[in-house]
């Protein structure tokens, strides 16, 4: 091309739509100027329906829209023209943006692209703008709000912007302030401050530490506890028979850690396996007797779990100042429930293999021996699958690829390069490091591989795998794994609003083929570790388009204010243009697409039986067309159930322990760990399903009384509510708690979901208290007006277990390397002078009357005289972390 100069050289930035400042930058220098802009949004109004704004016209699910000030801050280049973009995070759809300079496009999922118009007027050096939009349902907790915006210029590296670069989410989120907390002007949930919060505590109260002595978690059948202590100053001697050699290194590595010490001449602790003497409610896998006697420890296991077991209790009754003695009992134990689980998504964000393994370590402490290991999502892929490499190379990083050849677009505040929170997999080596390391615990594994929704990351990998054996010229292997039907054209959009990739498309031979690859390559994973896989998760949750949900309506429909308006029309159920699919429904195979995911999960099942799996699990929905569990190929059918209680959970699961199969209580509103501890804007999590679960909130489960829980709970509005079923009920199998990781990122994070919650999880699942009601088919239980549980035991038994987390649990999980959440303190003023209180008696509080910059430990015996602004926190039992600080007005 010829030199331009003069007039003509000085149209060219023009008609390329950059100043000709712009025009002077390198791509790579426009980027780094747009990763200096700084952000900040500000919730306006969460009840933005009630207070006149259309949302229904705007496309709103339910008619619920909330409006959010977005201001732009720029850096020390000015910004002009266009051809750039920056891409942000968020999990709410973005409805409408008011601002004729720029554009807000949804690109996949939860990630938005913002781009300059031919409007904009460019942004100069240190100046603000500011864009209104209005955004669906409501963002009442800080974490609604993703970071790591990036700035994207073509022929320049997308780079984040540095002020969103960080997980202090109030570098760019204005506090979430007046009564944008609330969903609605309806809701009555109570918000925490120091002084709501100080009032809840008094539900507990200091127990001396005589009154805990002996106890243990989760609490045993029976327990007897005697004045003396069996002094183990000079050691164990331990021994024990019945145990494999790994569990016996367990073993010993957790009385190391306790500060104990191995000697011929210590006190002696006999362990051994005797099935035949367990007889009635004890004679079930788990099951120990443990006596702590003069002459030293004798522990008795039904099985070999039971005797680890029995050793866990003798080791939880340790003191926590560290003496070394241990008080006289006799203990006569049993597991209430076979399936005591923990799940961990580490598909959404990604954790470690050390993550996994300190979280198997506590599993065992507090005797849960089911690991449910969700290994796939739409956001990723995380276990190596030989031969299928892309899985992994492709599927299991997120990087600024449009294309997705290389990997996943990023998601839920990744970023854009493949070094982030959101990228990772574990290798074979580390899975079957994990396996052992379970095993070695009492701990089974279940991989779940989520289709035939949730399955963009294998869709996507695949996709990548087709494109590159085409490029080859060869096709047969191109299509041998493909998991889309090229003639579907189904307009669906999923439940985090992925398109049609979010499904993997059941009709096809490919699909199977690529589950039976999937399956038997982890099933080999398993034999070498010489753990057989006896169970697989199928998922099969959520297979649907949420616009064809009940919370809109079509625009040619007679319409209501209260439910958003769209053209249904053009809307598709998934696989519904799916020729391949299509021609099942008129062969007769399937009545609808509708009942895919369950036919899907019925072939499904014929897989696992010929790999030797006899269990196979699933949410529930997934499972809906099935008639019951005989439906299904292999010996057992699990269900998780995940309906809420409130929304009629209390008595649907009765349905499916009635069609035959094992049910798993997965309750969102009770122990979906991903939701909230508090009703506070500053704490993490989703709240779909509840505004707040809390330990004391866990810990008053019923897993056996569905309908007894709505004496102790509230909605998700924070309302009573009245249950009562009609139907027979035999009972859950198991009881698992959930932490799906879209707004956990960090493996910090992750331990302050999980922990200390997960010990009241472990209670219920183990333990079934005094005040717990059985079923009975016809009993009504309304919230606020029946008395048929005992309140007063239940407030005890929870103070009883409050004041063991903190006077002795915590500093456990301190010793443990556990990042828990520690509960912010409650406090107000009477008359001149600080109380202060926390959720577990014996933690220290601290307080600060200097803005934060010192701090003094808080005495209830001589409270201090304040006055107000106090600063609060609570520390650690090691002293190594604080919790959120609270400010006292």
């Amino acid at each position: 091309m010829r030199n331009l100069s003069g007039p003509l050289a000085a149209m060219v930035p023009l008609l390329l739509g950059l100043s000709t400042a712009q025009a002077d930058q390198t791509p790579h220098q426009l980027v780094d100027a747009l990763s200096e802009i700084s952000v900040k949004f500000q919730v306006l109004d969460n009840q933005a329906a009630e207070d006149g704004v259309d949302c229904s016209s705007l496309g709103a699910d339910w008619g619920s829209c909330n409006t959010v000030n977005l201001t732009l801050t720029n850096g020390d280049t000015a910004i002009e023209g266009t051809g750039w973009a920056l891409y942000f995070h968020s999990i709410r759809q973005i409805l409408k943006l008011d601002s004729d300079q720029f554009t807000i496009t949804h690109v996949t999922g939860d990630l938005h692209k913002l781009e300059p118009t031919d409007k904009f007027t460019g942004l100069a050096a240190g100046a603000s703008i500011t864009l209104p939009y209005i955004g669906e349902y409501w963002q009442l907790f800080e974490t609604d709000f993703m970071p790591r915006w990036y700035a994207v210029a073509e022929g320049a590296e997308p780079k984040v912007l540095a002020a969103t670069d960080t997980e202090d989410l109030s570098a760019f989120l204005a506090p979430i302030s007046g009564d944008n907390w609330k969903r609605t002007t309806k809701d009555n949930n109570v918000l925490m401050t120091a002084q709501s919060r100080f009032e809840k505590n008094q539900h507990v109260s200091p127990l001396d530490a005589t009154a805990l002595r002996g106890q243990i978690i989760p609490s045993p059948m029976k327990l007897e506890v005697g004045a003396a202590d069996l002094d183990i100053a000079n050691g164990l001697d331990l021994s024990l028979s019945g145990l494999s050699e790994a569990s016996l290194s367990v073993v010993r590595e957790q009385m190391a850690g306790a500060g104990l010490n191995f000697s011929g001449e210590g006190a002696p602790v006999m362990g051994r396996v005797d099935a035949d003497g367990f007889d009635g409610d004890l004679a079930k896998s788990g099951a120990y007797r443990l006596n702590i006697t003069p002459e030293g420890v004798d522990v008795v296991g039904f099985d070999e779990a039971g005797l680890f077991y029995g050793l866990q209790s003798m080791l939880s009754v340790l003191p926590a100042d560290g003496s070394l003695t241990l008080p006289h009992l006799s203990v006569e134990d049993a597991p209430r429930l076979a399936y005591r689980g923990a799940f961990l998504d580490v598909a959404r964000n990604f954790h470690s293999k050390q993550a996994v393994l300190r979280l198997l370590d506590q599993m065992a402490a507090y005797k849960l021996n089911k690991f449910h290991f969700h290994l796939s999502d739409d956001e990723g892929w995380r276990i190596e699958v030989p031969g299928l490499p892309e899985l992994t190379e492709v599927g299991s990083k997120r990087c600024h690829d449009p294309s997705e050849t290389t990997c996943l677009l990023p998601q839920l505040g990744s970023g854009p390069n493949s070094d982030n929170f959101g990228s990772g997999h574990f290798t074979r080596p580390d899975y079957l490091e994990i396996l052992a390391y379970a095993k070695a615990r009492h701990i089974e594994v279940i991989p779940e591989i989520d289709m035939p929704a949730h399955a963009r990351a294998a869709v996507v990998s695949m996709e990548a795998r087709y494109q590159r054996y085409m490029s080859e010229g060869n096709e047969v292997a191109a299509n041998e794994f493909r998991l889309v039907d090229p003639t579907d054209t189904s307009n669906t959009t999923s439940v985090q609003f992925y398109d049609r990739k979010s499904y993997l498309n059941p009709c096809l031979d490919s699909s199977k083929r690529f589950v039976t690859k999937v399956v038997s390559e982890i099933a080999a994973m398993h034999a070498e570790a010489g753990v057989p896989l006896t169970t697989w998760h199928f998922g099969g949750d959520e297979a649907k388009n949420i616009y064809l949900g009940g919370g809109y309506q079509d625009l040619n429909d007679e319409l209501v204010p209260w439910k958003g308006t769209i053209d249904k029309s053009v809307q598709d159920k998934p696989w519904a243009k799916s020729q391949v699919c299509q021609a099942m429904v008129d062969a007769g195979t399937i009545g609808d697409v509708d009942e895919l995911a369950s036919y899907f999960a019925v072939e499904v099942s014929k897989i696992l039986k010929d790999n030797g799996i006899s269990t196979m699990q699933a949410w529930q929905d997934g499972l809906k067309h099935a008639s019951s569990a005989a439906d299904f190929a292999v010996d057992t059918v699990r269900v998780n159930f995940w309906d809420t209680l409130f929304w009629g959970g209390f008595d649907s699961a009765q349905d499916w322990a009635n069609k035959g199969f094992e049910v798993i209580l997965s309750n969102p509103d009770y122990v979906y760990l991903d939701m909230p501890y508090e009703v506070n804007p500053a704490e993490r999590g989703y709240y779909w399903a509840t505004r707040f679960s809390d330990e004391a909130k866990v810990f008053s489960f019923a897993p056996d009384n569905l309908p007894q829980n709505a004496e102790t709970s509230v909605d998700r509005d924070g309302n009573h509510f009245t249950a009562k079923s009609d139907k027979q009920w035999p009972g859950a199998t198991g009881l698992s708690a959930q932490l799906w990781s879209e707004t956990v990122r960090t493996d910090a994070q992750m331990d302050s979901m999980i922990f200390p919650r997960l010990l009241s999880v472990a209670e219920r699942a183990w333990h079934r208290a005094a005040w717990e009601q059985d079923y009975e088919p016809g009993r009504e239980y309304v919230g606020g007006e029946t008395n048929h549980v005992d309140h007063d035991a239940l407030r005890a038994d929870w103070n009883r277990f409050a004041n063991l987390l903190g006077q002795r649990e915590l500093a456990r999980l301190d010793r443990g390397g556990v990042s828990y959440r520690l509960p912010v303190p409650g406090a107000t003023v009477a008359d001149g002078k600080l109380q202060a209180n926390a959720a577990f008696p014996g933690l220290t509080i601290e307080y600060s009357l200097d803005g934060g910059s010192t701090w003094q430990t808080y005495d209830a015996a001589t409270p201090p005289a304040v006055a107000t602004p106090v600063h609060l926190r609570t520390t650690s039992p090691d002293g190594t972390r604080i919790s959120r600080v609270e400010i006292l007005q």
